[in-house]
């Protein structure tokens, strides 16, 4: 298994997880401290069942290179989670064209470069799956971030691409759609609020449940785990909200 973004949050939890779980897996970030962080947290017990290597998945050369680390360390692949992503709010009116590119960059055309390069081993299996995710900014209005919005749009049709066209080839891809979680890109985001913000319209983007507290990484790692795992067989080309009722 390869999960991207595991140096923190979301992508963090699932590694976590799927280790619990008892896969072998590469845990893939750009941060190497963040990395280093995954690797003192699972300790001892799963350390021998787990691989870490540095990407920019926005990096055509970075990809390639971090995808075929991954392939000889594990000796194939059967699992991969799209995980890695920046959020970087601002009025629209107001939004750099280099922040739109590196939001797209990270989190949609990483999401096609990591899924490409890992397609051809993912196949070989027979039952490959490709985990991605989405979030609840591609399905209800997201102020302040068009250009996250956008990314996580063409992540969610994206998948269901790949879903179809792969299908008789036993490759399921599954989106996964949070609302909040606690996280570095959540806290950022928060704190990094353009002037004239309207906390009420950030608000909706937040589940219901809990007084409307943010989500845990490991609310949306059990998912994962299933969707990962033979559980989830029979879901391919769909979309599993882990929204607190952020989209009721």
């Amino acid at each position: 298994m390869v999960v991207t973004g595991a140096g923190s949050g979301i992508g963090q939890g699932i590694a976590m997880r799927l280790l619990d779980e008892g896969a072998e897996l590469v845990a893939a970030d750009i941060n190497e401290e963040g990395l280093a962080a995954t690797v003192d947290k699972v300790g001892d017990a799963a350390a021998d069942r787990l691989r870490t290597v540095v990407v920019n998945t926005a990096d055509p050369d970075s990809v390639r290179a971090a995808t075929a680390s991954a392939l000889e360390q594990l000796g194939g692949l059967d699992v991969l989670v799209n995980a890695a992503g920046v959020l970087r709010p601002a009025h629209t009116h107001e939004l750099p064209l280099e922040v739109w590119n590196q939001v797209i960059g990270v989190n949609l055309t990483g999401t096609f470069l990591m899924t490409q390069a890992a397609l051809p081993a993912l196949l070989e299996t027979g039952n490959g799956v490709v985990v991605n995710l989405s979030s609840t900014a591609a399905f209800s209005a997201a102020p302040y971030l068009a250009s996250y919005a956008a990314s996580k749009g063409g992540v969610t049709a994206f998948t269901h691409a790949i879903a179809l066209e792969y299908a008789k080839q036993g490759l399921r891809a599954v989106n996964i759609v949070p609302a909040g979680i606690v996280s570095n890109i959540t806290t950022k985001s928060i704190a990094d609020q353009p002037e004239g913000f309207d906390p009420s319209l950030f608000a909706r983007m937040i589940g219901w449940l809990n007084g409307g507290a943010l989500g845990q990484p490991e609310d949306i790692a059990g998912v994962v785990a299933m969707v990962a795992s033979d559980d989830g067989r029979y879901m391919t080309g769909t979309e599993i909200r882990v929204d607190g009722g952020a989209l009721m």
